[in-house]
């Protein structure tokens, strides 16, 4: 094992298990997290280290991830003489798994080289279900040899780590994956309403299409308890506006309207509005519906 120490930085319901993985394989994991009574938690159930700074968390690494809530977020546990770089020696590698702008990855790239720590941007996907299972899907920007290096960290909590190109890219690519959701979700919300209204059994709906060219994750995972007006779990709405707000903004560099993201937007802007924010993105149905 090339890595044997890591440090992670927020331990939210992705990063909590994630760090758990590390630890399971053998790993020395410090974790560092907001609310310090969480973060012995994890170290009580995992036999690891817990911190009081991302710096102090960060001493002795050689891979450093980081999973927080947004941009600032990133930036808040990443700089300053409390910030994990303050930590970090030369040669480590910083990953980002947050979801956040290409923007800011660009940043933390040239951040990193000026301290010679290597960086990865690597949004994922799978939620909660991903993560705890260690099945996560990793989207990952920078450079190839730093990549290489790490990937057999990732692989702990992964099943699909792919590089997509200079740092930004990974980023990017979870865009991408955020608008193909937004449009399943939104056709679903439409097509279950069709079915109700057709007396169509949504569970025998459910077993016909999915393994056809209709199929996809949220229909095999969602459609049914979309149908029962279930949805406190999953991926929250105030996360998903979060997301689509930044893939708007990278249309809006390239000269590109998303009409669909923008409509999905509104609607979950809507249950907002309503209070509803924590709930799962497939609470859409109750926008559309109505």
């Amino acid at each position: 094992m090339k890595h044997k120490q890591v440090a992670f930085i927020g331990l939210g319901v992705m990063g909590f298990s994630i760090a758990g993985h590390l630890a399971q394989q053998g790993y020395r994991v410090t974790v560092y997290n907001r609310t310090v009574e969480k973060a012995k938690r994890w170290a009580n159930e995992f036999s690891g280290h817990w911190a009081e700074t991302p710096a102090e968390a960060a001493q002795g690494a050689s891979v450093v991830c980081v999973c927080v809530g947004n941009d600032e977020d990133v930036r808040h546990v990443v700089y300053g003489a409390e910030g994990v770089l303050a930590g970090m020696s030369e040669g480590a590698v910083l990953i980002d798994h947050t979801t956040t702008s290409a923007v800011l990855a660009e940043e933390l790239f040239d951040a990193c080289q000026k301290q010679n720590v290597g960086f990865i941007d690597a949004p994922v996907s799978g939620g909660q279900a991903g993560a705890q299972n260690g099945a996560l899907t990793i989207m990952c920007g920078g450079e190839g040899a730093v990549f290489e290096s790490i990937k057999p960290v990732m692989e702990c909590y992964a099943k699909q780590i792919q590089l997509l190109g200079v740092a930004g890219q990974g980023q990017r690519c979870k865009m991408v994956n955020q608008i193909c959701i937004a449009g399943v979700l939104s056709g679903l919300s439409e097509a279950l309403m069709l079915a109700e209204k057709a007396g169509l059994n949504i569970e025998q709906v459910v077993n016909s299409l999915q393994h056809g060219a209709a199929g996809s994750w949220q229909m095999s995972n969602r459609l049914e308890t979309m149908s029962q007006g279930k949805f406190d779990f999953g991926f929250a709405i105030d996360w998903m506006r979060k997301d689509l707000g930044i893939c708007l903004d990278q249309a809006k560099s390239y000269g590109i309207d998303l009409k669909m993201v923008e409509d999905v937007d509104q609607h979950y802007s809507v249950l907002q509005q309503r209070g509803l924010g924590r709930m799962d993105t497939s609470a859409l149905v109750k926008a559309i519906a109505e």
